[in-house]
């Protein structure tokens, strides 16, 4: 009896009080839900067989998050934004998560209404609690290499604790040669009516016998692309039982530029496309966190990044056309926080700023010069509670964005309330509403002052008046949760107003592609069933999730929405040391703006052997039996242009589709792939370690920038 009246109060949520409740919560109810998501115990299966964060994270099948083991990555499939990822609070590495000790984690906190604090564009968050070591050593290396193709990721690690100290040093070495693209395209483009042998711009219908077209058939006769890069990173720590002093520096780059070269027919006529860059990428990362009388804290980090890119393309249809990029860029971002943890509730006040350059050169013939300055400002407030069985987390925050180009200068104010409000109706089922008022920025590269030519008849466009828009969710869960189950309906609504879109002009039967804010609309709405069950506790699990989606879209011009099903599936086995799990779903069904896109279907099929404690061997098999099978369908819906492309990758067994439908231009084209068919990955784990003891929880940290701000050109 004391064992259920135990388990049924971590399933309302109630933070751990003793020892003995934290084991029932582990060997019980292994899903607890919170006020912002929930925390899921890993079982000793599960860590035993997972060799890295990674690995540890596509077991626990989080829904709405793909994670691919043999490319060390993280993706949000809900296209809502990115996934952040985090060890004890705090924004990890790749390199974190591949040296992560799976001895000393004790839970995973997935937070799908992230708070505040977390900033701008996160979707999810993935908290990973961990235990510190404060002695021994550990040397150990993940090698993924696939054997269907050149493409590898190679990372070896150190780490050392003596007392109160960490050393660590991180390399990495990826590589890519693939050769197999193949691609086709029918185009078909509606230039203006015709009037005296010359092309006028008019409001001509469509069907108008005075309508001047132009088809053209491009296709892909080789292609061949190669990268070579490296990182390397260097971290100390010193903490003790109140505090954390933490600095790393780290830097990437690459030993051989990143290559491009596609040679295309265009009605009987060859050219060819070429494409080089290089970046180096040096960060400092600094951060402080300090406990006050056990019950207040305060955090401060502060990173620092510096780019240098240089790059050269060419698009050679209709004529030479050629451009080198030179890029400068320096960016400083810092935070604090304080926390007082108060009863009944938690107050929480911060502030983030963060200042950018950029200096941009084009050469050749798209000559031209950028000088961007961005800042932002940004400061909350929040409490987080418990009132009996309802639970909270509200608070109000307000942003400030600067930017400048040229004699451009925009200032945008955003009040930002936040709050989530949880209650249990029983002791198994929960339910959950959150709202948010936030703001969506453009990429760096979109608000240059560049034009780039796409091919003979397209250009891309930058815009330096885009401004930030206002972002409006309502969030609504209701969730049922046992110990071998758990439940999980969401319904969701996402509003966009003045969102940037993109825009099309056809300016004397040539195409200007661009973005505006105008007086767009870019709405989403949602339900969605997520469901996971032990069938055979820590032997067999599955996982099963799947909804409908409606997209709602609004522009100067047009009005077009669209509905969807997204859904998938993963089945775990554990077997001694032999560990078996497939996972499928079927991509991202989604419309903005004018664009309707299929996204990448997937299904990989992996086995795992512990060969001994220090070393365990994996197999992923990807898209089997699908040479071409297709990663991403976009149509393009425009009163200019109607435009269809497919795109295949064979070396990856992906397909890309685009279509584009536009009133004046109507494109199909097709591009294979064919290094990415029936791809077999080997990844070797060894891990050696001595005397390691384990001890407080230890925080690591990641802010680095990532983004150049240069504009470039498309496929």
């Amino acid at each position: 009896m004391m064992v259920v009246a135990a388990a049924a109060v971590v399933a309302r949520g109630q933070e751990e009080k003793s020892t003995t409740l934290k084991e029932v919560a582990v060997k019980a109810a292994r899903t607890v839900q919170k006020e912002d998501g929930m925390w899921l115990y890993p079982t000793r299966q599960q860590l035993e067989s997972s060799t890295d964060g990674y690995s540890l994270l596509a077991k626990l099948a989080l829904p709405r998050i793909r994670v691919d083991e043999a490319a060390n990555s993280i993706t949000a499939l809900t296209n809502l934004g990115s996934v952040q990822v985090r060890i004890n609070d705090v924004v990890a590495t790749r390199e974190d998560l591949l040296a992560m000790d799976m001895r000393g984690v004790q839970r995973v906190e997935f937070i799908d209404n992230p708070g505040l604090r977390y900033g701008e564009g996160i979707a999810y968050v993935i908290n990973i609690k961990v235990r510190k070591p404060d002695s021994g050593y550990v040397l150990g290396s993940s090698l993924s290499n696939t054997l269907t193709t050149a493409l590898g990721d190679e990372t070896l690690y150190a780490r050392v604790n003596r007392g109160r100290s960490e050393f660590s040093l991180t390399y990495g070495l990826d590589y890519h040669r693939l050769t197999g693209e193949e691609y086709d395209e029918q185009a078909t483009y509606h230039l203006g009516a015709a009037s005296g042998g010359q092309i006028a711009e008019s409001e001509t219908h469509l069907e108008s016998d005075a309508d001047v077209t132009e088809t053209l058939h491009r296709h892909l006769t080789s292609a061949r692309s190669s990268a070579l890069g490296h990182k390397a990173q260097l971290a100390y720590c010193l903490s003790d039982s109140n505090y954390v002093l933490q600095a790393r520096l780290s830097a990437d780059g690459q030993l051989r530029p990143t290559r491009s070269e596609r040679t295309m027919e265009v009605d009987g006529t060859a050219f060819t496309n070429r494409s080089s860059s290089r970046a180096t990428t040096p960060s400092l990362d600094i951060y402080y966190h300090q406990d006050f009388r056990r019950h207040q804290s305060l955090t401060a980090n502060a990173v620092g990044t510096y780019i240098k890119s240089r790059g050269h393309n060419e698009n050679n249809e209709g004529g030479t056309y050629a451009y080198d990029t030179h890029g400068r860029t320096r960016s400083l971002w810092t935070e604090g926080i304080y926390e007082n943890r108060l009863r009944p509730f938690t107050l929480s006040t911060g502030i983030q700023f963060s200042q950018r350059y950029s200096h941009n050169t084009y050469e050749g013939d798209a000559e031209a010069t950028n000088d961007l300055h961005v800042s932002g400002l940004y400061l909350f407030s929040q409490l987080k509670g418990k009132l009996g069985r309802l639970s909270y987390v509200g608070g109000v925050g307000g942003s400030h964005r600067y930017y400048s180009q040229g004699t451009t200068h925009q200032h945008f104010w955003l009040f930002r309330p936040k709050f989530t409000v949880s209650y249990a109706l029983t002791d198994r089922l929960q339910a959950r509403y959150g709202f948010e008022l936030s703001q969506h920025v453009s990429q760096i590269a979109l608000i240059s002052d560049v034009s780039i030519k796409q091919n003979r008849l397209e250009t891309l466009v930058g815009n330096p008046n885009l401004r930030p828009n206002r972002v409006t969710t309502h969030d609504l869960h209701l969730t049922y949760t046992t110990p071998r189950l758990t439940l999980d309906l969401q319904s969701y609504a996402r509003l966009n107003a003045n969102c940037n879109l993109e825009q099309y002009s056809r300016v004397d039967g040539h195409f200007y592609q661009t973005q505006s804010n105008a007086d767009n609309q870019c709405n989403l709405f949602y339900t969605q069933l997520y469901s996971q069950w032990q069938a055979i506790p820590e032997k067999l699990s599955f996982y099963i999730y799947g909804g409908l989606y409606r997209f709602y879209n609004r522009g100067e011009d047009y009005r077009h929405t669209y509905n969807a099903f997204n859904g998938g599936a993963s089945v775990q086995a554990y077997l001694g040391k032999w560990t078996l799990s497939a996972y499928a779903d079927n991509g991202w069904h989604f419309m903005e703006g004018e664009h309707r896109g299929y996204g990448s279907p997937t299904w990989v099929l992996t086995a795992s052997y512990r060969l001994s404690r220090a070393v365990t061997c994996s197999l992923f098999a990807q898209q089997l039996f699908a040479s071409h099978p297709v990663t991403n369908r976009t149509e393009l819906l425009n009163r200019y242009i109607h435009k269809t492309a497919t795109l295949r990758q064979r070396d990856y067994g992906n397909m890309i589709t685009l279509k584009l439908l536009n009133r004046y231009i109507h494109k199909t084209a097709t591009l294979r792939q064919r290094d990415y068919g029936n791809m077999i990955t080997l990844k070797l784990a060894i891990r050696l370690d001595h005397g390691r003891h384990y001890r407080d929880i230890q925080r690591t940290m990641e802010h680095q920038d990532t983004e150049t701000g240069i504009l470039s050109t498309t496929k």
